[in-house]
Order: structure tokens, then C-alpha cells, then sequence
């Protein structure tokens, strides 16, 4: 697993809590917010944006990959995720979905960290590899 220094971790993770209070999630009321670090040290934050049409709905996870990708980053280290119902704190641990894991998988190494996280100071932390076990991504496309 990547060695990452503790006070990232947690820096990931506020941004993470912070980014889930700019939901838009009218629907679910469930807010998840993320905050993805790149390989030069950048952070990208995201968070979930739903829509009546339910497949056009987007996680906080991919939101912070895409907005990375499109300013030019490709190279990632981590993520933290944070989720909860709208107007309360985080009691559960939010871990990506599988369409999140697998964009994750296009962009990210097996050993890319997947933080998820009650507060800044409980959380857990994975692999890509723990969490999506016999993936494929582009290094597999022949």
C-alpha cells in the first residue's frame, strides 16, 4: 500500500466532509462529498449531483476524477469519501459504488488509497485492489 502521511490522510478527509455539504441531493437527501489527490499533490474535491432522471445523477467520486482528468491530471494517490443524510453528521462509513470503482480502475493503480471515513479521526483506509479485486482498465485493452 502506498505510505501516506497521516496529516494528508486527515486533510483529505476534512475536504471530503467539507465537499459533502455542496450536495445536490434533492432526491436521496444522502450527501457524499470526496477529495482526491493526485500524484503532484493536488487536491480535486467533489460531490454528488443528482437529477430527477436518475441515471444522469453523478457520484462525488467521479465528480472529483473528472474535474482532475479535465484540468489535465491523470496520476492519483487517493481519495477520501464522506457521506450522510442531509443535515446530520456522518455515522456509517461510505464506500464507493462499482461504476465509481471502475473509473477508478481506468485511472488508478491497484494500490491507489481509497479512504472512507466518519470523521478526521475515524476512517478506514483500502486499496483499489481490496476494493475491486480481478479489475481491468485501460492497461488491459489490447
Amino acid at each position: 500500500m502506498n505510505n501516506l502521511d497521516n496529516d494528508i490522510k486527515v486533510k483529505l478527509v476534512k475536504e471530503a466532509l467539507s465537499s459533502s455539504e455542496r450536495a445536490y441531493s434533492p432526491y436521496s437527501n444522502y450527501c457524499v462529498g470526496a477529495a482526491l489527490l493526485s500524484a503532484s499533490g493536488r487536491i480535486y474535491t467533489g460531490c454528488n449531483i443528482e437529477n430527477s432522471s436518475y441515471g444522469a445523477t453523478n457520484c462525488a467520486e467521479r465528480t472529483a476524477i473528472f474535474k482532475a482528468v479535465s484540468e489535465g491530471e491523470k496520476d492519483f494517490t487517493a481519495i477520501a469519501i464522506a457521506g450522510h443524510k442531509r443535515g446530520e453528521k456522518p455515522v456509517e462509513y461510505a464506500f464507493p459504488c462499482g461504476i465509481c470503482r471502475q473509473v477508478m480502475a481506468e485511472f488508478c493503480k491497484k494500490d491507489f488509497i481509497v479512504i472512507v471515513a466518519v470523521s478526521d479521526e475515524d476512517f478506514k483506509e483500502f486499496t483499489l485492489d481490496e476494493l475491486l479485486p480481478e479489475s481491468f482498465g485501460s492497461d488491459c485493452i489490447v
